[in-house]
């Protein structure tokens, strides 16, 4: 059974990508969600902005594109953020949110064998179920009090996985063949899309109220450098490299990862199930990475 190459990206994207939840949690005690994604966005397509024109590569690359971009940063960042965000805000507990957005890889599987004709083997099927049967046992401990959440709150993480699940496979159809933009370029314009459309809430709604203290200031620097560059950069360069449902299985892990990231922050305690959770889907990921997907008939017809 061999393994595919890019393992280095993807432990990256792994710690990256968790290193998200543990921000927002000190951000939100100090602004709304709506505040706390429009200042991380509005500061990063400033940098963004700033590094595009010094390379010299600040261009226009067409309206159909930019379009494209610009749709694909709104549900990846906007959507999905909003949502998980107020979420954990209205109180369903933070377990919760990553059981429902750990659904994403089979939703991305079974829209992805639709839409990109990319179909898996039985055996990255059987990896996939085990993935979520490893995150249901991670925090299925976690479910045993009852949260002070609205019930329609617990919507939200779903709309969360199902905007990244479109996000993923517009990005994986739309990135084939003709739509050649750099990664920087795209997630400039995916950046400024997301802050236009998140002034009207976090204005309107919030007022742009923020605690300006150092933790906050700190928090941002880190959303912006780690979640926003580099877990995002590395998702797009996993997306380019590989099958849609492969790389969102690697999302399987955020219960568990986050999990163990807030026990060194916070002090939170470890249960026997969260380590067992994180066994299976490892388990499950060596099933999805270790079998090289069938080839799709759109690959065939091209040879």
């Amino acid at each position: 059974m061999r393994l595919k190459q890019y393992p280095t990206l993807e432990i990256l994207f792994i710690f990256l990508w968790n290193s998200g939840f543990i921000g927002a949690e000190y951000g939100l005690s100090r602004s709304g969600p709506f505040t706390l994604l429009f200042w991380r966005y509005g500061l990063l397509s400033v940098l963004l902005g700033l590094w595009l024109m010094k390379i010299g590569r600040m261009n226009w690359p067409g309206g159909k594109y930019v379009w494209r971009m610009g749709v694909v940063g709104g549900l990846a960042h906007g959507v999905w953020l909003s949502c998980a965000l107020i979420a954990l805000q209205l109180k369903v507990p933070a377990g919760i949110v990553a059981l429902i957005t750990a659904l994403q890889p089979l939703l991305t599987g079974a829209v992805s064998g639709i839409a990109l004709r990319e179909r898996a083997s039985a055996r990255q099927w059987i990896g996939l179920v085990l993935g979520f049967i490893g995150v249901a046992v991670a925090v299925e401990a976690r479910l045993v009090h009852d949260g002070e959440a609205p019930t329609w709150a617990y919507i939200l993480p779903f709309i969360s996985a199902a905007s990244m699940t479109i996000a993923s496979v517009l990005q994986r159809l739309w990135g084939r063949g003709t739509l050649l933009v750099s990664l920087d370029v795209s997630l400039f314009f995916q950046s400024v899309f997301t802050v236009v459309a998140l002034f009207v809430p976090a204005f309107w709604i919030e007022g742009l109220n923020t605690s300006w203290d150092f933790p906050y200031i700190s928090t941002l620097i880190w959303l912006e450098l780690g979640v926003s560059l580099g877990a995002y950069w590395t998702m797009w360069k996993l997306l380019s490299k590989k099958e849609a449902a492969v790389v969102s299985s690697l999302f399987y892990l955020s219960p568990p990862v986050t999990m163990f990231m807030a026990w060194l922050t916070f002090g939170d305690v470890l249960l026997v199930s969260d380590f067992l959770g994180l066994a299976i889907t490892g388990v499950g990921l060596i099933f999805v990475y270790g079998v090289e997907p069938r080839l799709s008939l759109s690959k065939v017809t091209q040879k």
